[in-house]
Formats: structure tokens, C-alpha cells, sequence
């Protein structure tokens, strides 16, 4: 088997039986025919290299620049391939068992304040080519502010899982485990408003010989709705119109103000983490680390006291 062989079997293998999301998949690809580029070059092959030669690509990694972050996505992926590989009998045994990686640096996200959110709300409404675009994109962000879903997630939801003014979305998530999401009045009525526009397009659509889209954010593109890249532009766009900086406000930094802007109100970690469908709570305690930063940052910004030593009295 050459090394391209084996990392189609690991990702085949990764997608049918742990049901990895197909953003990991590709991920995982990339990282690996990089480094099997790098083994070949080098007279390297899959079957016989050692410890050394993944040792080596990680420190050709850190040569290059790539963050602490890539590095260890990397290395987890050479590390899940050798462990298929043994577990496969391709190999007697394991190089990378033993490789310890640079790490993830946990750093804390970055968070809209809720008069942020509301600006880009109030942006959104004002965003796009006409009327439908606009209400389309008014849909997008309320009922993504709403229910803190991955952007994969919103792009992707099913028409059939909106209809009836619905009070808790059915969301497909990582893996393809199912949560339920509440919705909040004004997602709702966006959402409302939103599917009255898209019924009357889809009729048209029919009347002239043509095939609805299955999805509540239809797009042209293969995938059959709007796509995260061209919901990322939007998004960039509603931050200029509402004159924040397009440089922190990403469809996942709407993400974090849900969860941190629950938090703050008094929500409880664990609901939290239920409702952002994390596997582990421990993912979901960044966001106390968040609000602790916030609070300093209060305290450090209107405290008298604070002020006085700011300003070196």
C-alpha cells in the first residue's frame, strides 16, 4: 500500500465508525499528504519510517512558522493513522505512540458584547442585494445568535425541520448526534418571516419546471445550500455596515457571545454545554475563564481604586 492508500483507508475508516465531520476529514487529508509529501522527498515510506523521520517533519513544521495549534493537529494525525496502521496489521508497531506534540494553546475566545450582537442584528437587516436577500440574512444571524450552532450546522438545516413556527430546533451535529435547541421570539419570527419569502420562491421555482432545495438557506452551489465560506463574507460585511471591526466577528465569534452572554445571565454550564452539543464539559468551561477576564477587566477599568493605581497616583 503507498502512503496515499493508507490515509483514504484512515479517513474512510474515521468517517464510517466514528462518524468524524467532514471539516475533521479534510483537515486530517491535508495535514497527512503533507507530511507524506515531506516522507517522499525525503526517501521515506509509510511502511518502514521511525520515530526519527516524525520527529524530524515536526520540527520542518515549527521551521516553517506554523502555529502551535497546525503543529499539533498534525501530529494527532500522524498519531491516529499509525495507531490504524497497527491496528490494521500494516505494521508491527507504533512510531508515533510515544511523540509527545507542542500542545494546544488554550486561549481564551473572543467575545461580542451583547450591544455588539444587537449592531450586527440591526446590520444584517440592511444586508443584501434586495428584500428577500436581506430577510435571509436577518434569519441567518438571529436564529444563529439564538441557538449558538456551528455555522456547518445553520447552512445546512433542513426546510422540513422549520416549519410550524417550531419552538425548539432538531440540530444534527458532530458526528451525527442529534440536540435540541430552543429558539428565541425574535429568531422565530425571523425564521417565520423567512419561510413565508422561501415558500413563495419555491412555487415560482416549480412553476417553472424547477426543483426545490431541500434546505432552509438554499445556495447553487453542489452542496445545494448557502455555504460556510460565503456566510463568512456575510457576516464580514454586516460587521462593516455596523461598524465593528470585521476582524473579530466570525460566525463562531456569534457562537461564544451565546454561550458567554448565557453564562453571564446565570445559565448553568452543564445546559450550556447540552445546548452547544460539546461531548466534554470541560470544553464548555472556557467560557467561565471568559467571563473571569471580563470581570477583572471591569473592575480593573471602573474600581476607584483600580483607577487611581492606573494612573500611577
Amino acid at each position: 500500500m503507498n502512503a496515499h492508500r493508507w490515509i483514504s483507508a484512515m479517513l474512510e475508516a474515521q468517517a464510517a465508525e466514528l462518524g468524524a465531520a467532514q471539516n475533521t476529514l479534510l483537515a486530517y487529508g491535508r495535514d497527512l499528504k503533507d507530511f507524506a509529501d515531506w516522507a517522499e522527498a525525503r526517501g521515506a515510506d509509510f511502511v518502514t519510517l521511525d520515530r526519527d523521520v516524525i520527529e524530524d517533519y515536526l520540527i520542518h513544521c515549527d521551521a516553517q512558522g506554523l502555529s502551535q495549534a497546525t503543529r499539533a493537529r498534525r501530529l494527532s494525525a500522524i498519531k491516529q493513522l499509525y495507531r490504524f496502521a497497527f491496528e490494521e496489521g500494516w505494521r508491527n508497531d507504533n512510531p508515533a505512540i510515544q511523540i509527545r506534540g507542542p500542545g494546544r494553546k488554550k486561549s481564551l475566545p473572543k467575545v461580542l458584547s451583547v450591544d455588539d450582537v444587537e449592531r450586527l442584528l440591526k446590520a444584517a437587516r440592511k444586508t443584501g442585494r434586495n428584500k428577500p436577500e436581506q430577510l435571509r440574512n436577518t434569519c441567518l444571524l438571529e436564529v444563529l445568535y439564538a441557538t449558538g450552532m456551528r455555522v456547518t450546522e445553520l447552512v445546512s438545516l433542513p426546510v422540513g425541520a422549520t416549519h410550524g413556527d417550531p419552538r425548539m430546533l432538531l440540530i444534527m451535529g458532530k458526528g451525527g448526534k442529534e440536540r435540541m435547541v430552543p429558539l428565541s421570539p425574535p429568531a422565530r419570527e425571523a425564521l417565520a418571516t423567512w419561510n413565508a419569502v422561501l415558500a413563495q420562491e419555491n412555487e415560482a421555482l416549480k412553476a417553472k419546471g424547477g426543483t426545490p432545495s431541500k434546505y432552509l438557506f438554499p445556495g447553487r452551489g453542489k452542496a445545494g445550500h448557502l455555504t460556510r465560506h460565503r456566510f463568512f463574507a456575510l457576516i464580514k460585511q454586516m460587521a462593516v455596515t455596523a461598524g465593528l471591526s470585521p476582524d473579530i466577528v466570525t460566525p463562531h465569534t456569534l457562537r461564544h457571545a451565546f454561550a458567554t452572554h448565557l453564562l453571564a445571565n446565570g445559565a448553568d454550564l452543564r445546559a450550556i454545554q447540552t445546548l452547544l452539543g460539546h461531548a466534554d464539559v470541560s470544553t464548555t468551561e472556557i467560557y467561565t475563564h471568559v467571563l473571569d477576564e471580563r470581570l477583572k477587566r471591569l473592575v480593573l477599568t471602573h474600581h476607584p481604586l483600580a483607577q487611581g493605581e492606573n494612573s500611577g497616583s
